[in-house]
């Protein structure tokens, strides 16, 4: 088995046999595709947690957002971690995380076990998706051998956000959620064995060390903060937790900023962002990638434990939505060379805000396919502008030997809005629905006994769980007004969310136009290649911009 230790100069492209590479290759994306599965496998499946496990609105949130959390918290010290000692190892150990979070899934008996099982996942997704990209880019023989390298793991990396809705969908229809897990557990097996047999270790240690304060503050206060946000519509906005998580965890993260400001070796280079184009790129990726996986977990929920749709159904709608990343990837890299990413990235916001207020039309009685679709390719097919073209503006706003860094910090932001999406859109919809539900249920003149049943279930629940009830029930003839608060309250989230697309076209284009280091069509790619380390700018540019990430 082969061996890099990357003791060359920082940027060094190691001259490996042609079996290392194809080898780690082949762990690389076996590992990366049941990562990005684990993301994507919830959207299919809420209907399902609702139903056997009698998860409420928050159970469904917290499930979707515990990977995404995870994920974030983590994601620069675990390239930090696979620089310093092996990216094969890190990879490993995530994927083991994989696996236990899978079984963890597939056994769980309650919605709090799938919050610890999609917690686990996301922690070994977080260590697994930079170390991956490390791993592979590392073997490879030259600029070309990379670029491709790259783009076959981006490609693999988008068909498992494609994959895991049809097999979510197909054991929902066919036989029992659980099996989807089973089988990614299966999965995660598999990619352990491969990577162990085939994949050549990498590091590079010089420079790199951790930091701890850093770390330990961003995770508490941002696990704090989020935490306030999604329980605040069950538990009360004025509650006292929710507002001690509030306070509590917006001091830990001014303190961390701070601290970072401070610190010789930060997570978080605050530099970066007194540059105008890289703070504008940054602003527009939480709010567009919140954007997307806000109209994403909105659409789960409209389609799921609203309409109670076949997860079948719901699995087409979702491809749909991922399809465009994965079917375009060699377009986008064409078009990055000849076409300024800011120009892209703007248009691909725009389509994103199109889509997402054509959703507003929606009528939650009709359960027909065919409304869905048009504007989920349009939203797909915008996702894929954007993302393709984020990174290239930002680490095109500063200084080469800034650029992977750059690319590091603008990774962490957009999945911070990837996080955020689930979060707020649960935390709006959720608070409007159960405030309409309660006071039109007052007035709503059903017997005595359905509106005690129905306020005491709104109540723990909220309209979801009401929503949920099996005909005949107690409460059950309160089925209507829930529905009717839900699609209200989903309707202003589609508003939100295309706002959020809209907003973030219009700052791409006003914070950024004219600054020359932004436009440019040649974007600094070798930065994309290994996004976790601090300084690549020894490597020759590769002919090729992938950094598709879908979620």
């Amino acid at each position: 088995m082969s061996t890099i230790a990357d003791t060359e100069p920082t940027g060094f492209i190691a001259q490996v046999p042609r079996g290392a590479f194809l080898g780690t290759l082949v762990g690389a994306c076996s590992t990366v595709l049941v990562a990005q599965a684990n993301s994507s496998i919830p959207a299919t499946l809420n209907g399902m947690f609702q139903t056997d496990l009698r998860a409420t609105g928050d159970d469904i949130t917290w499930i979707t957002s515990s990977f995404m959390i995870a994920v974030v918290v983590f994601e620069f010290t675990f390239g930090v971690l696979g620089d310093l000692f092996g990216r094969k190892r890190l990879v490993l150990a995530g994927t083991a995380l994989l696996l236990i979070g899978n079984i963890v899934s597939a056994t769980a008996g309650s919605p709090h076990a799938l919050w610890v099982g999609a917690a686990l996942n996301g922690i070994g997704a977080g260590a697994m998706l930079p170390g991956t990209l490390s791993l592979a880019a590392a073997v490879a023989r030259s600029p070309r051998s990379r670029a491709k390298a790259v783009a076959i793991w981006a490609g693999f990396l988008s068909a498992g956000g494609g994959i895991a809705p049809l097999l979510g969908g197909a054991f929902a229809h066919y036989g029992s959620w659980r099996g989807a897990y089973w089988v990614l557990a299966g999965l995660s097996l598999l990619a352990i064995v491969l990577t162990a047999a085939f994949s050549a270790e990498s590091s590079a240690p010089e420079g790199r060390k951790l930091d701890i304060p850093g770390q330990a503050l961003f995770a508490i206060g941002l696990i704090l903060v989020l935490f306030a946000a999604v329980q605040g519509p069950t538990d009360g906005w004025s509650a006292p937790r929710i507002v001690v998580c509030f306070v509590v965890g917006a001091v830990l993260l001014a303190v961390f900023l701070a601290v970072e400001a401070r610190s010789d070796s930060p997570i978080l280079n605050l530099d970066l962002f007194k540059n105008r184009a890289f703070l504008v790129t940054s602003v527009v990726a939480v709010v567009g990638m919140f954007s997307f996986l806000g109209v994403g977990y909105a659409l789960s929920i409209w389609m799921g434990p609203m309409q109670h749709q076949d997860p079948l159904r719901i699995a087409v709608v979702f491809v749909a939505l991922q399809a465009p990343t994965f079917v375009l990837i060699p377009v986008m890299s064409r078009l990055l060379h000849r076409v300024s990413p800011i120009w892209m990235l703007a248009a691909g916001f725009a389509l994103m805000a199109a889509g997402d207020y054509c959703y507003v039309a929606l009528d939650a009685d009709n359960t027909s396919l065919a409304p869905f679709i048009t504007p989920t390719v349009v939203v797909g097919l915008g996702f894929s502008l954007a993302l393709n073209s984020m990174t290239a503006v930002a680490i095109n706003s500063v200084p080469l030997h800034l650029a992977g860094m750059a690319s590091a910090t603008i990774n962490m932001i957009r999945d911070l809005g990837f996080a955020l999406g689930p979060v707020l859109i649960g935390a709006v919809a959720l608070s409007r629905a159960g405030k309409e539900f309660m006071t039109s249920l007052a007035g709503a003149g059903l017997p005595a006994p359905d509106v005690a049943a129905a306020t005491q279930i709104g109540q723990v629940g909220g309209p979801l769980a009401v929503n949920g009830l099996p005909p005949g029930t107690p409460g059950s003839a309160a089925h209507g007004l829930a529905l009717h608060a839900l699609s209200g309250a989903y309707t202003t989230a589609f508003v939100v969310v295309g706002t959020a697309a809209g907003v973030a076209a219009i700052l791409t284009v006003v914070g950024t136009i004219g600054r020359k280091s932004a436009v440019s069509a040649e974007p600094v790619s070798q930065a994309l290649v290994d996004p976790l380390h601090p300084a690549l700018d020894e490597i020759p540019a590769v002919d090729l911009v992938a950094d598709a990430e879908p979620q």
